[in-house]
């Protein structure tokens, strides 16, 4: 790293140099045109034998037009330069200054004023040299707003962005780091390879603008978070190289937020299909599962049956009532997904034995997990739909099941809270974040913490909420890393009053 750093100032220093010696022999030559001005002028005056005030007009307006024309230090050694011609004139014609005291003041105002237009001259040229730099400078910066604007966000912008910069600021090299897809982008000759330099900027935060080497450094940050970072090689301004900086952030931002709404309307309409299969196939399947079980009850009705016959039968009757079941649970869960109206037939359940038929019916997925059910009150009993429910409780323990850390309990509680029964599942896992606690019942939504955890589609918590709904309840989660994740779900149960004996 060392011996790259030296090679890039090395050749930046001969860069310096060649420049710094053009600098001067333009300055010379400069200094010797005023001259030659000065000398011109002189002869004249000393041929026609203008008078000295003549004489200092015209060298004024040598030393204004070069002020204008070259800089400051110029006109100041041509005004010098008048002073000391004007003294050798003297020096032959000393009669000329003694006749006329005042041409010995005449020639310390003009220095005086040569000085002081000189100054204000060079301030306006450099005023206005800067004012075009900053224009040329905003022109850039609107032409790659506005490039940006018009990139194709279907692929990575890393690339884009990188030649983008290269081209419109015209700078030798330049290195994009995308962070999110840990890649470097280049464009533009490096004499070393940048990866390593534009990583450690991100890694490291540094943004500084380093006068020795001739880089530029940014963190390329969304409000607070870096995203990644750039490397720029060549002239232009700290302020630039923040612009170009939060503009490649507002892109990386537009990029990922593209995809994300892809991502989710391809999801949207996989789901779609989905429901839609799952609701032909659950009718398809009613009528040969009708079919089944009305033969099976048919030959058990018979008689005549071995024992080893009858017990088939019993066995076909049984998995066809299994099927039937599930297939019911498909169509509702179709319907609750797509929004559909879904006839609520309540009829009082007891609660424990319901945990305990959800638990029963998910006993290969905890099979690994301790689980333990918790209801104080064995008569708790509750008015709903009893298919809806266990579909609720269903997702929430498969949930807490999916996420939860190995070796961890699964704590199953029901409890009347006046005139409500409150259900939760508690589990041990990755903790929410309280910006998704909100989000994370509506559909397709999945928590970035889950997101790369285990496969879903971020539909099971929404038909949840809406299980709840119907029944007049709500549903919330709470988590944190000292608790644990506990996901609710309140339903009414009003008190009934007991007939006195």
């Amino acid at each position: 790293m060392a011996q790259r750093s030296i090679s890039v100032r090395s050749s930046l220093a001969v860069k310096r140099g060649r420049g710094s010696g053009l600098r001067v022999l333009l300055f010379v030559l400069e200094c010797a045109l005023g001259l030659l001005a000065v000398v011109v002028v002189a002869a004249l005056t000393q041929r026609s034998r203008w008078l000295l005030p003549v004489a200092v007009l015209l060298y004024l307006l040598i030393v204004v037009a070069t002020a204008l024309l070259s800089g400051f230090w110029q006109a100041v050694f041509v005004s010098l330069s008048a002073v000391g011609v004007q003294a050798y004139l003297g020096a032959h014609r000393p009669e000329q200054l003694a006749a006329d005291p005042v041409n010995s003041v005449t020639l310390v105002v003009f220095v005086l004023v040569a000085l002081t237009v000189s100054r204000l001259s060079a301030s306006v040229t450099d005023h206005a040299r800067e004012a075009e730099s900053r224009g040329g400078q905003m022109h850039d910066l609107y032409e790659f707003t506005r490039r940006t604007l018009q990139m194709n966000l279907h692929v990575e912008p890393g690339p884009q962005l990188a030649e983008l910069v290269h081209e419109i600021f015209a700078l030798e090299a330049v290195a994009v780091f995308d962070a999110d897809l840990h890649s470097v982008y280049q464009a533009g000759i490096w004499s070393v390879d940048p990866q390593e330099m534009a990583q450690n900027v991100y890694y490291f935060e540094t943004s500084d603008d380093d006068q020795e080497t001739g880089l530029g450094r940014r963190v390329v940050r969304l409000g607070m978070v870096p995203v990644g970072s750039l490397l720029v090689r060549g002239e232009t301004s700290p302020l630039v190289n923040n612009a170009i900086a939060s503009l490649i952030a507002i892109t990386f931002d537009r990029y990922r937020a593209f995809a994300n709404e892809s991502r989710i309307e391809t999801e949207r309409r996989t789901e779609q299909l989905r429901a839609t299969v799952l609701d032909s196939l659950a009718h398809a399947y009613k009528t040969p599962l009708t079919a089944i079980r009305a033969a099976s009850t048919g030959l058990g009705e018979m008689g005549h049956l071995s024992q080893g016959q009858a017990e088939l039968v019993a066995l076909i009757d049984e998995q066809t009532g299994l099927l039937g079941e599930l297939t019911t649970r498909l169509l509702t869960t179709a319907r609750l997904d797509s929004g559909e109206e879904v006839a609520l037939h309540a009829a009082p359940m007891d609660v424990a034995s319901l945990i305990e038929e959800v638990v029963t019916s998910l006993g290969d997925r905890l099979a690994s997990m301790k689980v333990v059910i918790d209801v104080k009150d064995d008569h708790l009993v509750l008015s709903c739909d009893r298919q809806l429910m266990v579909m609720l409780l269903t997702q929430y323990i498969d949930n807490a099941c999916k996420y939860s850390i190995f070796g961890t309990t699964i704590t199953i509680r029901a409890v009347r809270a006046r005139a409500e029964v409150i259900f939760s599942v508690h589990s041990v896992g990755p903790v929410i974040p309280m910006a998704d606690r909100e989000r994370i019942f509506d559909r397709y939504f999945r928590s970035s913490t889950f997101s790369n955890r285990a496969p879903g589609t971020g539909i099971g918590l929404s038909v949840a909420k809406r299980v709840a709904l119907l029944h007049g309840g709500y549903v919330w989660v709470a988590s944190d890393e000292v608790d644990g994740t506990t996901f609710f779900a309140a339903i009414p149960a009003p008190v009934q009053k007991r007939n006195p004996r």
